[in-house]
């Protein structure tokens, strides 16, 4: 990009950790009329952009879902909104998340996402983290009521008597290492009284769990998990996929940031208008994490004592 584009998606990304969303989106607008915008195929597909200022009305639009599993749960509250003005909704989705997506009302026709090319006649393209500018969100009017995927919970999710059951992940993706927390750190959380741990990591973080660290109960499966954490009372996490799984919910949980955290946290305050269950527990200094969970169990031994 030159200069001048490069200022203004820096301007954005102020605006955003502001929360000035308004302001964002006439970044956004400047950058589409002025070719900022990166549309190499020959980039990552989560670097790409494809939105072209189209208007949905009455179009048949296709949606693209290119960045991860937690950000295509996140947008995927747009798509009863986008069904109610397009002609049509396709939304090319990772295969694994389409049985979790069938249970929003009004989603459209979903569609698995491959390396090819979508067989999609279509007027409208545009990927699903697009849609907040497509409808020009503010954290006033952002489409926040939970829960927006529907399952039933598991049963048999093991809890001492009396005890609340609360899910833990520690290790996001690897795009951003800042958002994980060693697993040793959250020792804090095994000596809450009134608590029993499920474990909800899966992928190579689950090899780094402390001997006797909770019980393992995550599953690979979007669908099988969302029924996990549907039967928890709160999941404490960093800044991973099961943060959004389980606001999308309507489950309580509290997310773990680091100081830089992405814009769509902005830049204070512990609650997301996202999300509503959510709460948010910020790091004060790059990296270190061990306030950060002193907080988290404080509050935790507070709730297990309420409950």
């Amino acid at each position: 990009m030159s200069r001048d584009q490069t200022r203004a998606a820096d301007r954005w990304l102020a605006h955003m950790r502001r929360g000035d969303f308004a302001a964002a989106w006439a970044e956004s607008d400047w950058l589409l009329q002025h070719g900022g915008r990166r549309q190499d195929p020959r980039l990552p597909r989560h670097e790409q952009a494809v939105w072209d200022g189209t208007p949905p009305h009455g179009r048949r639009v296709l949606v693209r879902c290119y960045h991860g599993l937690g950000d295509t749960i996140q947008f995927a509250r747009f798509l009863p909104r986008l069904a109610a003005l397009a002609a049509e909704v396709t939304t090319w989705a990772q295969p694994a998340l389409l049985p979790l997506l069938a249970t929003m009302p009004d989603a459209g026709r979903l569609l698995p996402l491959h390396d090819g090319v979508p067989a999609v006649d279509h007027e409208v393209d545009v990927e699903i983290m697009e849609l907040a500018h497509l409808f020009r969100v503010t954290p006033a009017t952002l489409p926040a009521r939970v829960p927006y995927l529907h399952v039933a919970p598991a049963a048999g999710v093991r809890r001492a008597a009396g005890a609340l059951a609360v899910g833990v992940a520690w290790r996001a993706g690897g795009w951003d290492d800042r958002r994980s927390v060693p697993p040793a750190l959250l020792a804090p959380l095994t000596r809450v009284p009134g608590v029993t741990l499920h474990v909800l990591q899966r992928g190579a973080g689950l090899d780094e769990r402390p001997p006797g660290f909770g019980v393992v109960s995550g599953a690979d499966d979007p669908l099988a998990a969302a029924r996990i954490v549907r039967a928890l009372d709160l999941v404490v996490t960093v800044d991973s996929m099961p943060a959004h799984l389980a606001g999308a919910l309507g489950v309580p949980v509290w997310t773990l940031l680091h100081a830089d955290a992405d814009w769509r946290w902005m830049d204070g305050g512990e609650r997301s208008p996202w999300y509503p269950t959510m709460r948010l527990f910020r790091q004060e200094r790059a990296g270190d994490w061990e306030p950060v969970v002193a907080r988290v169990a404080g509050a935790l031994a507070r709730l297990a004592a309420a409950a």
